[in-house]
This record gives C-alpha cells, structure tokens and sequence, in this order.
C-alpha cells in the first residue's frame, strides 16, 4: 500500500514558510520498500528504494560523520501542545550536549536532511506513517538508524516516538531523550 502525505509541513505553508514537502512510501509487507520526499520550494527530490541507496536529486546522499553529538546539529520536533513542558526539558537537553538544535516543521524533510548529513539526528515525541515513512527509508539507505525511543523498529502502520539518526549518535540521543 501507498503512505501518502500531500502537504507534510501544512502551517509552514500556511504561512508561506518555505519547509513543506510532499512524501510517499510503499510499504510491502509491513516494510517500507521505497520513498520519496520532495521540497518544490528548493527542488531537491529524495529518493530511495530497499537496498539501493538514497539519493538526492539522482546523486547518492550518506548520513553525517559525526561521532558524537557535540559535532552535529539535531533536528527536533514539537507535536503534541500538551506535552509541552517534557518537550523544552528535552530540548534543552539536546541542545546543552549538541552543536545545536533546528525546527524544520516537517518531519519527512527533517529525515531527509538527516540522510543527506545537513543535520546527524532528528526525533519527535509522535508522528503518524505518513509523517515517517518515506524519511525512515531515506535515513536507513543513506547509513543511519530509525527507531522508537526504546530503540525498537517501527511499524509502518502505527504512530509512534521516532528518533532518526547518522546512527553514531544514535544510543547517546536516546539516553537524553
């Protein structure tokens, strides 16, 4: 089946903020086989597909090299008003032990800039499929890691916690969150 998100980033749009992108996936058998993100606004289309790398407008992308979080900038996401308060305590956290801290608006471009190593991690407290599904196979074909916050895989069916990284960072982004 096809994971479709048409706008992923809607108030950004909303307000022509320009971090919104479209993103689809096809899951087979409970795995996520191909994905697709693309940023109309710099005409940058990630692609990837099982087992065959990630790519960024045809060239290959990898995930950043950084060994640890004081070397690299981490993406963070704020759903969910209410847990505001453990959302800031978590930031904050992050950004004491990172270079710093970024808030795109749109998880698939957060998971995209994260295999293309503009950025080494990102993570969100709940996102729906639609959200992850394409960016979870951009990070992973690109070298890194997309897990819950428990480190567990993700079900492409579910909502849950995501945490994608370059995978280096990947345990001591965990620990903070």
């Amino acid at each position: 089946y096809w994971i479709l998100d048409p706008v992923d980033g809607t108030t950004n749009l909303m307000h022509d903020y320009q971090h919104s992108v479209v993103s689809l996936a096809l899951c087979r058998q409970q795995e996520i086989v191909m994905g697709i993100v693309y940023d109309p606004f710099n005409d940058e289309l990630f692609s990837a597909v099982k087992g065959e790398g990630s790519f960024l407008n045809g060239k290959p992308i990898h995930v950043s090299s950084a060994m640890k979080l004081s070397e690299t900038i981490i993406g963070i996401g704020t759903a969910k008003r209410e847990l505001a308060k453990e959302n800031f305590a978590r930031f904050l956290k992050v950004y004491e032990n990172s270079q710093d801290v970024r808030r795109l608006g749109s998880a698939a471009l957060e998971l995209a800039y994260t295999a293309c190593g503009r950025q080494g991690g990102y993570f969100e407290i709940y996102l729906n499929p639609w959200d992850y599904a394409a960016g979870m196979l951009l990070v992973q074909e690109a070298g890194g890691k997309v897990t819950d916050w428990n480190g567990n895989a993700l079900d492409p069916a579910q909502g849950c916690q995501v945490i994608g990284t370059n995978g280096q960072v990947h345990e001591e982004l965990l620990k903070l969150l």
